[in-house]
């Protein structure tokens, strides 16, 4: 798996294509010396990826004569074979966040668009995993690309405030037509012919004639020429998604709205016949020749004719938001009486292998066998997380612990705790419902072993919600003997879970702001502590032997407090006493001694006495006098 997944060293003179000897183009930019990668001996290879970074419909491709799906995860472009549940990557030299992918239609080259300031467009070849060529015509990122069916153009349109459409004839490395639209894009697609290609967004359905364009061309870029499509009624409507058709409908485009409408338009460009597509909106689309796919709201996929737009059938829908990965079963008790299904943010379509691949905006992605349209079923299915991932800890390899050996934690803004085991379980993990029988294999996701939600509100699983910055688990801490887990909330709430099904054991309001840092001290001190820092400058060191009741708190620092840790003996020091280390924005770091001590008290008349034994010292302390007004200190002795 871990085979060529960094993007190594370039292919073989042979297998690339030739560059033409002088060109004067500006936009094309050769790889420099310093881009090159240096060959190593020893180098760290990107082995799997967990997790999607999916903005619409064109960050989704599929490749019809291998069945690789390709999708963005940040910078890095992984290839995944959903039979054989294996991934390969091309990573982005530059680091910029890929957003947009297509494949060509021999499946031998894929052509990325990016995120950010002056992005490229570039072309790789998957076999090889190499960048082939690239091209810079956009300012502010690339919205959607396409290659035509003859694999010889490229289509790019920037993000709304680019508002630049780009012809690049790949091969020589020159844009051979560009032109300017007035509203954001969000889909293209190229016809059958490869003679025309159309743009959808916002109040916007555009057919752009590329035979007239490239009629007109003689040694320079000339305009695009483009008509608008004729919307009757549906002019102020948004559209998300747009597809040519193919075979016997290729004289057809399909489009979706948000709304949730089907449109087709003719030859002529008249908005022919639509289709309600019985949903609160619509997203994506994939067309074949066959079948046209609608992904929806609600975990919803219609299927229509594309000659006539006749209704076929939906697809089942994904998971439920909230599911519990340890209950497999049609029913769960925390599952709410009303269930809410993630919305279909992508879909892309193999022909070939009758394969269709949903993703959800819950950042979760379905391979679904479609050969048998009416009886649909699942063939692969991946959960990740949603929101950004604040914090990763290791699970410790202890005897009887409660998660398997080589598993780890994440925790993320979408207010999940997720605990990964990549290669998969060892065999079948206990049912708290059955006292520790076994329970049947997770049918969800293979590399997630148990999902831990905090709080019941669903909402933050999905994409687009928990925007305000306040929500979020933001650190995580696992006690060396892997009974405890703890997290810390961007709200400065800390919760500490144990037990074989990981319920919530105990939730203190520790910080008014969010908690930072969490650390437990280590098995050799002799002590069970926990200690939790926050931005509110504060330290909090918590007692897990006395149900994790508040032992002291520390208000040294006097900015937010970025990290801590406990020191004690070791087999080099065995004699070391226990101590917390903390550093913060103050520049500054403090060093604490931990110290036992013995108390005692006893009442003598009206006088309250409080004995402290610390060290090798015994200290009377405080004298406290008791009168009908209560208790108050009469002296402080030593």
């Amino acid at each position: 798996m871990a085979d060529q997944a960094e993007h190594g060293a370039p292919p073989p003179a042979a297998a690339r294509p030739r560059r033409p000897a002088h060109n004067t183009n500006p936009n094309l930019r050769r790889r420099s010396r310093q881009s090159q990668p240096k060959r190593a001996s020893n180098r760290v290879l990107l082995e799997k990826v967990l997790g999607i970074t999916l903005a619409n419909g064109s960050s989704l491709a599929c490749d019809p004569s291998s069945g690789l799906v390709a999708y963005p995860a940040g910078c890095v472009i992984v290839l995944l074979h959903p039979a054989k549940n294996k991934q390969s990557h091309i990573i982005n030299s530059c680091r910029k966040t890929v957003s947009s992918l297509a494949f060509s239609p021999d499946g031998k080259y894929l052509v990325s668009g990016e995120s950010g300031h002056m992005p490229c467009v570039r072309v790789w070849d998957v076999c090889e995993r190499s960048q082939l060529a690239e091209v810079q015509s956009h300012k502010y990122g690339v919205a959607c690309v396409a290659f035509s069916p003859s694999s010889a153009y490229i289509v790019s349109v920037g993000y709304q405030h680019d508002m630049t459409v780009s012809v690049w004839e790949w091969k020589k490395g020159t844009v051979i037509a560009s032109n300017k639209v007035s509203s954001g894009v969000a889909a293209v697609s190229f016809s059958e012919d490869s003679s025309s290609f159309v743009t959808a967004g916002k109040r916007h359905v555009k057919f752009w004639n590329l035979d007239a364009s490239r009629e007109r061309r003689v040694n320079s870029t000339v305009p695009l020429i483009g008509r608008s499509g004729l919307l009757g009624d549906f002019k102020g409507s948004v559209f998300c998604g747009v597809a040519c058709g193919r075979g016997a409908a290729a004289d057809n485009t399909y489009a979706v709205t948000s709304g949730g409408l089907l449109c087709l338009f003719n030859k002529s460009r008249d908005l022919e016949a639509w289709v309600h597509l019985k949903t609160a909106s619509a997203r994506c689309l994939a067309v074949s020749e066959c079948f046209v796919f609608c992904g929806c709201s609600d975990g919803t996929v219609r299927v229509f004719s594309p000659l006539d737009l006749h209704f076929i059938s939906s697809l089942p829908r994904p998971h439920r938001l909230g599911v519990q990965l340890q209950y497999q079963g049609t029913e769960s008790p925390d599952w709410p009486s009303q269930p809410v299904y993630p919305d279909t943010a992508g879909v892309t379509f193999d022909p070939r292998a009758g394969q269709l691949t949903c993703v959800y905006n819950d950042h979760s992605v379905y391979v679904w066998d479609v050969q048998n349209i009416l009886n649909p079923t699942k063939m692969y299915s991946a959960l990740y997380h949603s929101g950004c991932v604040w914090s990763a800890e290791v699970y410790p390899e202890v005897e009887g612990g409660l998660l398997p050996a080589s598993s780890f934690l994440t925790c993320s803004s979408d207010n999940t705790i997720r605990v990964w085991l990549p290669d998969g379980p060892p065999g079948p993990a206990p049912d708290p419902r059955t006292g520790g029988a076994p329970a049947p294999a997770n049918r969800h996701s293979k590399d997630l072993v148990r999902v831990v939600y905090v709080g019941d509100d669903t909402q933050h699983l999905q994409d687009a919600a928990g925007a305000d910055g306040k929500s979020g688990v933001r650190v995580l801490g696992v006690s060396p003997d892997g009974r405890h887990i703890a997290a810390g909330d961007r709200n400065g709430n800390l919760r500490v879970y144990g037990g074989r099904s990981l319920e919530e054991l105990v939730q203190i309001e520790a910080h008014d702001s969010e908690v930072l840092c969490l650390e437990f001290s280590p098995a050799g001190t002799g002590v069970k502590l926990l200690a939790s820092a926050s931005r509110d400058r504060l330290i909090h060191v918590f007692n897990l032997e006395n149900n994790f009741s508040l032992q002291q708190s520390l208000y040294d620092h006097s900015g937010s407090i970025t990290a801590i840790k406990f020191t004690g003996p070791t087999s080099c020091a065995p004699s070391a006493v226990v101590s917390l280390v903390s550093c913060g924005a103050d520049k500054s770091i403090y060093f604490r001694r931990a110290e036992q001590y013995l108390w005692v008290y006893f009442l003598w008349g009206e006088y309250l006495w409080v004995y402290f034994l610390w060290g090798e010292y015994l200290w009377v302390y405080f004298l406290w006098e008791i009168d009908s007004m209560g208790i108050k200190c009469k002296c402080l002795l030593h």
